[in-house]
């Protein structure tokens, strides 16, 4: 671990060789140290800029950039080979999938998830950057893999993004959404899971944020999915 700038590390922090703490960014920017809070487990390669405040239980996999002026809550986890550009607002128990790109002054809510491969943009005209604002993505708000999320826009409350989507317009609280440009196709209490294991989303909570999930045995691997009815 190497420090240009003051750290301040809580107990029981876990960090790896060929981590770099406190990077001075070359923005025109007060440098303050990077506070991060108790059980942190941070993987080699991951670098987190100056001016970043991180809560509690923050979990990185390897190659994590985390730049500066961010706020992180508690309890959050960054995967390999993503990026929370400078300026953003991460709430606690945020989950970021590998090889994601979140884009200066976005706003993530408690409880949000990005699959594999999302990308959220913040420019409306590139290059401009008078007007640079990524989206607000509020509480529990669920992004499949390789979605696109464009600047300005807001996702509401348990919102769901399928996979591939390009979100160009706000986004209604518990809505499922897919396409390019994603429109509206269902509530996401109205999903089924194709093996009746549990139900999906009830009044837009996921499982995980349920009672079922300490009750629920997973299937063996490796799960096949069930034929279709009528095949």
């Amino acid at each position: 671990m190497q420090a240009s700038i003051p750290v301040e590390l809580g107990k029981d922090c876990d960090v790896d060789a060929g981590v770099l703490l406190g990077y001075p960014t070359g923005r025109h920017i007060e440098l303050r140290p990077v506070r991060i809070g108790d059980r942190a487990r941070i993987r080699a390669g991951t670098v987190i800029y100056a001016s970043v405040v991180i809560g509690a239980g923050f979990e990185t996999g390897h190659n994590v950039v985390v730049r500066e002026e961010n706020r992180i809550g508690d309890d959050c986890a960054i995967w390999n080979s993503s990026t929370i550009d400078y300026g953003c607002v991460l709430g606690s128990r945020v989950k970021i999938h590998c090889n994601c790109y979140v884009a200066q002054y976005t706003i993530f809510e408690d409880d949000v998830f990005l699959a594999p491969g999302v990308t959220i943009a913040n420019d409306p005209h590139p290059l401009c950057a008078k007007c640079m604002q990524g989206p607000t993505l509020r509480t529990g708000v669920r992004v499949g893999v390789n979605a696109t999320i464009l600047p300005h826009v807001i996702i509401g409350e348990n919102a769901l993004v399928g996979a591939g989507s390009v979100v160009t317009g706000d986004v209604p609280p518990r809505a499922v959404v897919v396409g390019n440009p994603a429109r509206v196709v269902c509530d996401v209490d109205e999903l089924e899971c194709p093996f009746d294991l549990v139900k999906p989303y009830v009044n837009g909570l996921d499982v995980r944020r349920r009672p079922e999930w300490e009750t629920v045995q997973a299937l063996p691997r490796p799960v096949r999915k069930p034929p279709r009815a009528g095949k």
